[in-house]
């Protein structure tokens, strides 16, 4: 006679369990609270990585020393803002105020064009009475000659609400400068001993798993460097495809072009996107065709920047899914706002490189070895 196992229930969480759990979920409401900073400590160590690079790379041509070739590094630094701000930025204003000056005129254009359109579609549906389409045609350009849509009294004239707004601009770009000058400071900071900080950060984790831990700390800084590597030299070839293709097409502003489409190809999938606005704007007061030329220009820059440029340059570099690139932009741009879209890529190669070695590697492979042993 066979004596079925009584069925016993779980003990009860004793009260350090109850502590420990609460702890947990304080810890957790914590640091939801400091997201915003801790995107900003991450940035500061992306850039602590740029600057390791540029030091590492320097100590292997040069072999000197790790103090003599960070201060190389920061003069290298220096002197490129400097060269930057006195030769580049100047013009590169000049001309991206006029290209700002010009998008309300090709907005304008395009929505002739579009008026235009829908009225010969208008035309050849109803004949030589608009019909229906009118409304559409209407709310796109308004519903007299000099009337724009949507537009009604302007708000220039209420003073109040003018320097409320200019008010709330200083706060911004004052709070936005301290972040920035904290940023730079911590960067320095950790350039200077990124050992010393690395051990802190081993030191959050038990000590049977340290060494471990330590280990993937160094493959998420190997794979950041080789990420920051392959982007700056994926966007060097863009900003001068762009430029080469744009001077054929002899579309003006090109300087400022070409240095947006560099500057946002670090943005994956938005980035480029966003940089075809611009010049297909300027395209467009010149002519239509111009426009549909600049547009088939930036999709052939992309398609080989993407199919032949990125994997030539980063084959050592992590495989990233487009999807899931996608999909951290996302959440990321939800959760941290726009300094999370900013920093979405470097996120997702340490989330990558921590996924692999300490969930599945140290957690799920070993676990499947015991379920096959048993």
């Amino acid at each position: 006679m066979k004596i079925k196992p009584s069925r016993t229930r779980p003990d009860p969480l004793k009260l350090g369990q109850w502590l420990g759990l609460l702890a947990l979920v304080a810890s957790l409401v914590l640091l939801w609270s400091l997201r915003q900073s801790l995107m900003h400590l991450f940035a500061a160590v992306v850039l602590a990585m740029a600057l390791c690079t540029l030091v590492g790379s320097i100590r292997a041509r040069l072999g000197c020393s790790r103090p003599l070739a960070l201060l190389l590094s920061l003069g290298t630094v220096l002197f490129v803002v400097a060269v930057t701000a006195t030769v580049v930025i100047p013009p590169f204003i000049d001309q991206f105020s006029q290209l700002l000056g010009k998008l309300p005129a090709a907005a304008e254009t395009l929505l002739e064009l579009m008026r235009g359109g829908l009225s010969k579609i208008s035309q050849m549906i109803y004949g030589n009475n608009d019909g229906s389409l009118s409304w559409l045609r209407n709310s796109l350009v308004g519903s007299s000659p000099g009337e724009r849509p949507g537009l009604g009294p302007t708000l220039s004239s209420n003073l109040g609400s003018g320097a409320l707004r200019l008010l709330g601009f200083a706060g911004g770009v004052g709070t936005g400068l301290l972040q920035f000058l904290f940023v730079i400071a911590v960067a320095l900071m950790v350039a200077v001993q990124p050992t010393a900080y690395r051990e802190v950060g081993v030191l959050l984790v038990p000590s049977f798993y340290r060494r471990r831990f330590r280990q993937v700390l160094v493959q998420c800084g190997d794979a950041l460097s080789a990420w920051m590597v392959g982007v700056l030299i994926s966007s060097l070839c863009v900003g001068t495809l762009a430029a080469i293709g744009l001077s054929l097409l002899g579309v003006k502003l090109v300087a400022a072009n070409a240095l947006l489409a560099g500057l946002l190809n670090i943005i994956p999938n938005i980035g480029p996107t966003l940089s075809t606005v611009f010049p297909m704007s300027v395209a467009l007061l010149d002519a239509p065709w111009k426009a549909a030329a600049v547009l088939a220009l930036y999709v052939a820059v992309q398609n080989l920047e993407s199919y032949l440029i990125t994997p030539s340059v980063m084959h050592h570099q992590l495989k990233l899914l487009p999807g899931l690139t996608l999909t951290a932009q996302l959440l990321f741009t939800v959760v941290f706002g726009p300094l999370g879209l900013l920093l979405a890529l470097p996120l997702a190669v340490c989330l990558q490189v921590m996924v692999r070695e300490l969930l599945i590697r140290d957690i799920l492979d070993p676990w499947k070895r015991l379920r096959l042993a048993a």
